[in-house]
């Protein structure tokens, strides 16, 4: 007797158990893609703060954040799930969903959980059905948005938003936020609470770069770490993790740089030197990796001296550490992790009565730097790895600090240059 011929009570029985076995392998962590399990087996769901609790239900259980996306459902999901069953084995949907869930960073997927929790509070609070929250109707996702106008930022929104529509994609439903919804979130734009308005801070500039210059003892192995990374970060207009980590416990081969990653040093004839330092993992790329090129410019932050310099006065570094790991004075060697290296930047800034900064800074400051020395804007993309549109994007944020940006040593006419320039990019690329 074929499969089609069996009694329907017998296939549906089947059905059942197919599901429930899925159900049970999605409760694992994916087994792909994921950081080694030691750094979150310790984490556990924390008890809901006052005002933030969530109406019991099956559908939602109290899981991690990052673990929402995966384990939150609805009635949709079920008969989506048992479709998907009755079309393909158990182990390739459930390798499907593990695939599009390391599509997207740990950190997004905490983020997009915290959306994912509001949008079932508006829902309890409304008394929407479980049925009528996936596929969610234009309406109903329009008037979550509205219910935060005046109370978060448009980005804030957008980003709950963007997690909603993965949540949906994740379980096979249509997506209907369309014309209300984008009117919704025009709306919302237009009444950001002053609270959510942050100032604008000025990226790190070439005074920030000269300030580490001198202030930073080069002579010392966790001082010439530091000033070799912030040299590459800004001149390369890198994301900081790209070079380095952000706690010792993270480091990961397969995504972090090492001292064993390729790096080859170019000296042409009649050309500027230069190398390149191969990163296996970025935001955009993830695990094609990126070539990042480090020039030789005519100033003492330069990052290819800087570069040099590290790897000499940290020559006892094993291969197997991160790129930018120093020895120590117990004879052993340390990774360089982001919260030191900004403490010490800013240490350095401190004393020079300069702003302190954040780690982004240094890509913004590399990029306007560079664009005021009269680089094409098309050199300025490829140097920071920006798609074309991606760049006028992020131009958008460069033009809105450049006044702040400008100092004595750059007349009117070089910033007129900068944004004609841009003007020409931008209508190249429509």
């Amino acid at each position: 007797m074929s499969s089609n011929q069996r009694p329907l009570a017998s296939q549906h029985a089947d059905a059942v158990v197919a599901l429930a076995l899925l159900k049970e392998a999605l409760a694992s962590p994916p087994s792909i893609g994921e950081p080694p399990i030691a750094t979150h087996s310790r984490k556990k769901p924390r008890k809901p703060k006052k005002g933030n609790e969530l109406s019991a239900s099956a559908f939602r259980p109290h899981v991690l954040a990052r673990d929402r996306l995966r384990l939150w459902s609805a009635p949709h999901s079920d008969s989506f799930r048992l479709s998907a069953l009755e079309q393909l084995p158990l182990n390739d949907v459930l390798q499907l969903f593990d695939v599009m869930l390391v599509s997207i960073e740990t950190k997004t997927r905490e983020n997009y959980g915290a959306g994912l929790l509001r949008f079932h509070q508006y829902c309890d609070s409304r008394h929407i059905p479980e049925y009528r929250r996936m596929p969610a109707s234009d309406f109903l996702l329009a008037s979550f948005v509205a219910s935060w106008a005046g109370k978060v930022a448009a980005t804030t929104a957008q980003n709950w938003l963007a997690g909603l529509h993965f949540w949906h994609n994740l379980h096979g439903a249509p997506w209907f936020g369309h014309s209300i919804l984008r009117s919704a979130t025009a709306g919302l734009a237009k009444v950001v609470p002053e609270s959510s308005k942050r100032p604008r801070r000025p990226p790190v500039t070439l005074e920030h770069m000269h300030a580490l210059f001198r202030g930073l003892d080069l002579s010392n192995a966790f001082d010439a770490s530091v000033f070799a990374v912030a040299c590459t970060a800004f001149w390369s207009c890198c994301r900081l993790g790209e070079l380095i980590i952000v706690s010792t416990s993270l480091f990961d081969p397969s995504r972090h740089v090492s001292r064993s990653s390729p790096f080859t040093r170019r000296s042409p004839p009649d050309g500027v030197k230069y190398s390149v330092l191969h990163i296996p993992w970025t935001k955009t790329s993830h695990v094609e990796g990126a070539d990042i090129i480090i020039s030789s410019l005519d100033d003492i932050t330069n990052a290819y001296t800087a570069i040099n310099h590290h790897l000499t006065a940290n020559a006892a570094v094993p291969l197997d550490a991160p790129f930018f790991a120093f020895e120590t004075s117990e004879g052993g060697w340390a990774a360089m992790t982001r919260p030191w290296f900004l403490a010490r930047c800013n240490e350095i800034w401190r004393l020079a009565n300069l702003l302190e900064l954040t780690g982004h800074c240094f890509r913004i400051g590399g990029a306007t730097e560079l664009l005021l020395r009269g680089v094409p804007p098309d050199v300025v993309a490829v140097q920071g790895r920006w798609k074309s549109r991606a760049f006028l994007e992020y131009w958008r944020k460069i033009e809105s600090i450049l006044p702040l940006f400008v100092t004595s040593s750059f007349s009117d006419s070089r910033t007129a240059m900068v944004n004609s320039s841009m003007d020409s990019y931008a209508r190249r690329y429509s």
